[in-house]
């Protein structure tokens, strides 16, 4: 049978990430010794208060469907983190829980977008947003955070990109996959030119309660009444409470919008897995112990980690300052080595030094890499030293 796809799936790029990995699998299923730093999620299993309250919601016959927005005990749960975490009031109605946070935005953006409406995506970014806005019929604007500015872009690249069609701007901070974070002056700033043009901002905020240093993380829905109206909130417990095979997500925000996304899940996924939202009640009704715990961990490896990476020859990164990945400009590195780009060192780095990690072109920035450090020490320990060796070794 000679099936036509859809243009809107023709038009979609393959995952970087799910790639490499695809790639690194396969040579360990022949037997290398390969070390995969393409993980974004933690290594850490989900807490075992949060596993019990699942197994718990089973035994008592919590297996059926809920509303499509989710279980009104974990939109209270979500209602009580924003107020003690962020000090934002929120109500039910101004919540959505989703199958993961990637979920949520696909279903924000099939409820916000017609054709040829623009998203404002910085660059670089996480891989997914481009797509989604793709499949919504919207056209992505790239805007380069540059280096020089830590990945970040400002109120002026902002409002230079403003045209009369676009609707919304992405801000992800902790960024994936740099690492960086916005301070709350920037926040303010980049809010300002929102408000302004009235765009509407998507704060994707999924690694917050992974922050290192002095540093802290903002929620730009925070900073004042005006701009929370403007904000459409993503957040999730994948990344904080190590739940990510478990696909619960939220978004916060617009009454109305939330009822329009709310409106299509019903007509998709009816509801969030049933379990997994018992689960999450759990999550953040319990001990946050595990959170603290798993983001000491990602410092100790990070602050471990970053000095030896910097030592290879033609590595530069700046010091993340959240989340859990390394994002080094490799140009010079590629180029000592002998290889036309980042891609192609990339490859090699997989097939010669069996360390697995993801060209930074599926994220909008060419000369980078991306590597995860939600792996045990050791192993980061030992794959970079192998990129060091490989390094020397094609530089002579």
């Amino acid at each position: 049978m000679n099936v036509q796809l859809a243009q809107r799936v023709k038009a979609l790029t393959p995952s970087t990430t799910l790639a490499i990995t695809a790639k690194a699998k396969e040579l360990k299923e022949q037997g290398f010794d390969v070390i995969g730093l393409g993980a974004g999620e933690p290594d850490f299993n989900t807490p075992q208060h949060i596993i019990d309250a699942a197994v718990k919601s089973m035994n008592e016959g919590h297996t059926k469907y809920t509303p499509s927005a989710g279980l009104p005990a974990l939109k209270k749960e979500i209602v009580n983190k924003f107020k003690v975490d962020q000090g934002i009031d929120y109500e039910a109605s101004q919540i959505i829980v989703g199958s993961g946070a990637k979920h949520v935005l696909y279903t924000l953006f099939q409820a916000i977008l017609d054709e040829g409406d623009e998203v404002i995506i910085p660059t670089p970014y996480w891989v997914s947003y481009p797509e989604q806005v793709k499949l919504a019929d919207g056209v992505p604007i790239y805007v380069e955070g540059k280096e020089e500015n830590e990945y970040k872009i400002t109120p002026e690249q902002l409002a230079e990109a403003i045209t009369d069609k676009t609707k919304a701007v992405i801000i992800n901070s902790p960024s994936n996959p740099t690492g960086m974070l916005y301070s709350e002056d920037e926040l303010k700033a980049l809010g300002e030119v929102c408000l302004k043009h009235n765009i509407l901002i998507v704060s994707d905020e999924i690694y917050e309660k992974l922050v290192y240093g002095n540093n802290k993380h903002v929620s730009i829905a925070q900073l004042s009444p005006e701009l929370k109206g403007q904000t459409l909130l993503i957040n999730g417990v994948s990344k904080s409470h190590s739940m990510t095979g478990w696909r619960i997500g939220y978004a916060a925000g617009n009454k109305e919008i939330i009822k329009a996304m709310t409106n299509l899940a019903s007509h998709s996924t009816s509801n969030p897995t049933t379990t997994a939202q018992y689960g999450a009640i759990a999550a953040y009704a319990g001990s946050q112990e595990m959170v603290s715990e798993m983001q000491k961990a990602f410092e100790q490896r990070l602050n471990t980690i970053y000095d030896k990476l910097v030592a290879i020859p033609g590595f530069t990164c700046i010091k993340p300052q959240g989340a859990f990945y390394l994002f080094p400009n490799v140009k010079q590195a590629a180029e000592l080595t002998g290889f036309a780009n980042v891609d192609e060192f990339s490859q090699a780095l997989l097939e010669e030094a069996m360390v697995a990690v993801i060209p930074g072109s599926g994220f909008g920035a060419p000369n980078n890499i991306r590597l995860s450090y939600a792996t045990s020490l050791d192993l980061l320990e030992k794959a970079v030293e192998r990129i060091h060796q490989f390094v020397e070794k094609k530089m002579k």
